[in-house]
């Protein structure tokens, strides 16, 4: 008697059909949710301009601080370049907040991020939504990164400003635990730490610098006692955790401009030892 087998991995014909019996959209459900959350509140944040300092801690979506609108409420007292330039046009939405001259950074290497892409490339083009489940394009020719977004080929050119700015959060955390010269500690000091922490770890586990500090060999083990391959290996326990470090830091940064914009527009109160 003949049989007919699905055959394993497969999908039916049209967008989101699949013999999966499983809840495959929960997790482009929740990645839609929390990564349009970011968006929605990074954009809003970098736009407003005001209440992203709050002596000693300054939010990491400002940092570091090149150019300041001096008359801004809770803005920095210092930046690299002093105050916005007045030939530009204050009519654009925006061009007088600090965070809009740097988050172009950080962002352009989490957008072309390896993981962040499967991630949105899911939940937000369907391309697919889940593993064996038909997708949105449904049986056009996939382009990906060699036409539409060519740019993703840009990631590992992206993580060389990624490896900057861990420097620079690093000096807030740091800086955060010093007010007026004295060392002291607050909750804004313990969020800036955790938040750098956290933003390391997940530029650590990137394939790029994975590739950067251990890579371009073709037999890891036959130099176990380099540098290179020990790099390699701590770079690889962090890749192995890449995901999680992706999501923690994500939804921290968000925290922590929240904890400095409530401090700075006292809404809350720091606890602290100062």
């Amino acid at each position: 008697m003949a049989t007919h087998l699905r055959v394993v991995g497969g999908h039916t014909e049209g967008f989101g059909k699949t013999y999966r019996t499983d809840a495959w959209w929960r997790g482009p459900a929740l990645t839609f949710f929390v990564f349009s959350t970011f968006v929605v509140y990074t954009t809003w944040a970098a736009l407003q301009g005001k209440y992203y300092y709050a002596d000693p801690y300054l939010s990491p979506f400002y940092s570091p601080v090149l150019f300041l609108d001096p008359h801004a409420a809770g803005a920095a007292h210092s930046s690299w370049f002093g105050e916005v330039p007045s030939a530009l046009p204050r009519w654009i939405p925006g061009v007088m907040s600090p965070a809009i001259y740097i988050l172009i950074f950080p962002g352009s290497f989490r957008f072309t991020c390896y993981y962040y892409r499967k991630a949105y490339y899911r939940s937000f083009a369907g391309s697919p939504p889940g593993c064996a489940v038909g997708p949105l394009a449904g049986k056009r020719r996939y382009l990906g990164e060699t036409h539409l977004l060519l740019f993703q080929n840009l990631h590992r050119y992206a993580l060389y400003f990624a490896l900057l700015f861990i420097i620079f959060l690093a000096k807030d955390a740091v800086e955060a635990f010093f007010k007026d010269g004295r060392p002291g500690i607050g909750v804004g000091s313990i969020v800036l730490t955790i938040n750098v922490v956290l933003i390391a770890a997940y530029t650590f586990g990137c394939h790029s610098f994975r590739h950067l500090v251990g890579g371009r060999k073709d037999c890891m083990s036959c130099g176990q006692a380099s540098l290179s391959y020990g790099a390699f290996k701590k770079a690889t326990w962090f890749n192995a955790r890449h995901m999680q470090f992706a999501w923690a830091s994500l939804i921290w940064v968000m925290v922590a401009d929240l904890y400095v914009r409530l401090v700075s527009m006292g809404v809350i109160k720091d606890l602290n030892t100062w």
